[in-house]
Parts: structure tokens; C-alpha cells; sequence
């Protein structure tokens, strides 16, 4: 490249695989380890490390028009097109414009995946990237950007609405309870038991059992009803987990009976924890009320969730929530979240084509305080967290079931 003099064109399809997908295969022809996307530690242990090989050689690419003109033109991802754009933001030693023409892949591919022609000219602009609906499109539909270091899907939405953003003080989306064992952990209800993923039928004692609703329950808004439920071993992360056998001997010799499956989990979390953990855990996965929202659908659907059969519901680790102790304070924080200013901030945000749309990290950018004062019920949502806190200092610690 340093030979080469000019204007430089670089043009390419590469492949349209991850590094994961690779190493299903045992390929070898892997980059050099090396954390290229900045990770954190935690990130990387639940996949986010997983990356597309083509991002890997599109930054390789961009390294070569570090200090020379010219031009990158490569059939890709969507998805790969606007992390590039990303990592070219942070990158203050690049300069590059991008634009993204939507292809549709499966007409021309037979893929199921949303592609483009991804295009990036140096440029000393500030690496915004205008998105047109087709390759022969005369005017862009949108424009990703980066805006107080958050990538976005439509700046012009954002734009509107960034009052929105912020930390709530009260408020915290968590995920769902992570296992990596549904054969042994998730049961139907059959007959005076229950039938695990592997077909067996067993009996156990309720302690331990709760009201399980997953993705595709809440992502469709089936709440009012269950079809499975979940065992589960602990109240917080870590904690021990030899009192099941005191409390629950039935349960016990289930988990017991069931180790092997549970020893093979490969997840690091799980790692150096008492027997039969799981992940994801804690005071509030067991308060009576919830708002529940899909993390895999391509759509803010959210949903109030309120105690089934009596018990506290339970939700996998696809699925995203906020919990409440009384009904009246959930259907506010549901009226909030379900406005118009809350849907358009967020959609704003939120890059569709990824596998998992929705995450705790996109809605905690919401603050239902700043929501609220937007609204003009800012006293309604004060009432209520001063009432939060006059409970809390009287609270008293509840049993485990």
C-alpha cells in the first residue's frame, strides 16, 4: 500500500460469518486474538466478544486510508456497516464519511440477513452516515451518528428527544435469570407435577417453583397466563445453595439426580459459584409487579405483569424488566414508558436488525424522572418514590418462598 500513489478504491465482498461461527466449524483461519472492539471483561464472558470477521477486515482496510485519499466499497452486513462507523468515531487518527445503500439480500443472496452497500470516502467531516432505502435512491431516508457517545440509529429523532436521557435514580431495567440448563430448570405443568425438557416427569416441592413467562410470551403479550415455570435456586448471586436440601428434599434429589447436565454449563459465571447456581438473581426478580419488554422482538411491546396463581413470575434472560412492589406504581411507570416522547427516544436508538434489539443498556439511557417532568406528572413520580422510600426504611427481610 505504501508503493501505491493516488487516489485509492478498495472493493470487496467479504465473508458473512462470525468468529463464533467459525469456531463451530474448527476453522482455523481466525484474526489474532486481540480486543479490538474494546470490551469489557463481562461483555465479552456473555458473548458480546462475538464479532463479524468482515468488521475485522473492514478496520484492517481503514488502517491502509489512515493517512491517504480515498475510497472503501464493500458488500456487508448492515449490522457490520454501522459498528465500522462506530470505531471509526473513536478513532481520532481516521476521517471518513459513510453511506449505506440497502440491498435486499435475500432476493439477490437468498440470505436472511439485512445487507448493503457499505461505502466510506476519507473525509474530514464528522463520520455521520446517511442511510438510503435502495442503491438507486436520489436522497437518504435517515443519518446514523454518534451523539453524547451513544451510536444512533436516527439523529434527527434523537435530537428531538435527548432531554429524555439520562440515568433513572429509581428505576433499573434488569434482564430475566440466566441458567444455561432449560432442560433440567424449566418445566410444564402436568397432571399433580411437572415434565422437564428431557420428558421426564417429576414432583418437587413449590418453594422453589415460580410462574416462568419467556420471550415469546411477553414479546407477544401473552401475560396473562403461564405454560411453564422455573426452578429456582437462589435468591442474589453466590448465594449458598445446601438449603434446598433442608427446605426441599425432593428438589434436591432432582438437582442432584441432574448435575451432570448443570456441570457442563461452559459460561465462566458460572465458575467458582455454589452448586447449582444460576445467574441474573436477586430482590428483584421476586417483587410482585413488573413492565416486561422482549429483548429479541423487533418491536417496543411492553407489557404489566402482575402475580400468576399467586406467586411472583419469573423471566428468562431474553427478556428485560423493571419491578415494582404495588400495582398502582407499576401502571404509572407504564403510562410513562408507553408514551410517545419514551417510544420515539428510544426507537431512536434501537438498531433492529441486531439479534437482540432491545437491551437493558438502551432503556437504562431513559430517565423516567426527566420523562415524567417532559409529561407534567414530575409530582406523580416524586408521590411515588417518596412513598418508595418511607416502606424501604421499615422493611422488613421476607423467607425465601
Amino acid at each position: 500500500m505504501s508503493r501505491l500513489h493516488g487516489y485509492i478504491l478498495i472493493i470487496g465482498n467479504p465473508p458473512w460469518v462470525t468468529s463464533s461461527e467459525l469456531a463451530i466449524l474448527n476453522s482455523k483461519n481466525l484474526p489474532e486474538k486481540s480486543n479490538f472492539q474494546n470490551r469489557k471483561g463481562i461483555e465479552a464472558i456473555t458473548g458480546s466478544g462475538n464479532f463479524d470477521i468482515s468488521e475485522w477486515m473492514l478496520l484492517q482496510h481503514i488502517s491502509w486510508l489512515s493517512k491517504r485519499a480515498g475510497t472503501i466499497a464493500f458488500l456487508c452486513k448492515y449490522a457490520v456497516a454501522r459498528k465500522i462507523m462506530r470505531q471509526v468515531r473513536q478513532r481520532p487518527e481516521y476521517h471518513f464519511l459513510g453511506h449505506i445503500y440497502s440491498i435486499d439480500a435475500r432476493a439477490h443472496f437468498e440470505a436472511s440477513v439485512e445487507a448493503c452497500l457499505f461505502v466510506l470516502t476519507t473525509d474530514a467531516g464528522n463520520a455521520d452516515c446517511e442511510v438510503y432505502e435502495s442503491l438507486d435512491a436520489v436522497e437518504s431516508s435517515r443519518v446514523i451518528g454518534e451523539r453524547d457517545g451513544y451510536l444512533v440509529r436516527d439523529v434527527s429523532r434523537y435530537e428531538r428527544w435527548k432531554c429524555l436521557r439520562g440515568q433513572d435514580p429509581w428505576y433499573i431495567w434488569r434482564s430475566g435469570i440466566k441458567y444455561d440448563c432449560s432442560k433440567v430448570m424449566e418445566f410444564e405443568p402436568v397432571g399433580d407435577g411437572y415434565k422437564n425438557g428431557l420428558g421426564e416427569f417429576i414432583k418437587c416441592e413449590e418453594d422453589y417453583i415460580y410462574p416462568l413467562l419467556k420471550s415469546s410470551d411477553v414479546g407477544n403479550g401473552r401475560v396473562a397466563s403461564y405454560r411453564k415455570v422455573a426452578l429456582i435456586t437462589q435468591r442474589t448471586v453466590g448465594e449458598d445453595t445446601s438449603h434446598i436440601k433442608k427446605f426441599a428434599p425432593m428438589t434436591w434429589k432432582y438437582l442432584i439426580e441432574h448435575k451432570e447436565y448443570l456441570d457442563k454449563r461452559r459460561s465462566a459465571i458460572y465458575r467458582n459459584r455454589p452448586v447449582f447456581s444460576i445467574f441474573g438473581i436477586g430482590d428483584y426478580s421476586f417483587k410482585r409487579w413488573k413492565i416486561a419488554v422482549s429483548g429479541f422482538y423487533k418491536r417496543l411491546n411492553f407489557n404489566l405483569v402482575g402475580p400468576l396463581d399467586g406467586k411472583t413470575v419469573v423471566f428468562d434472560d431474553t427478556v428485560n424488566f423493571l419491578s415494582f412492589d404495588t400495582e398502582g406504581e407499576t401502571r404509572f411507570v407504564y403510562h410513562l414508558v408507553t408514551s410517545a416522547p419514551a417510544l420515539e427516544f428510544l426507537e431512536s436508538m434501537i438498531f433492529w436488525d441486531e439479534k437482540r434489539p432491545i437491551t437493558t443498556e438502551i432503556l437504562r439511557r431513559l430517565s423516567l424522572k426527566e420523562l415524567a417532568r417532559e409529561l407534567g406528572e414530575l409530582v406523580q413520580y416524586q408521590g411515588w418514590n417518596e412513598t418508595r422510600t418511607f416502606e424501604s426504611a421499615g422493611q422488613m427481610t421476607i423467607p425465601f418462598s
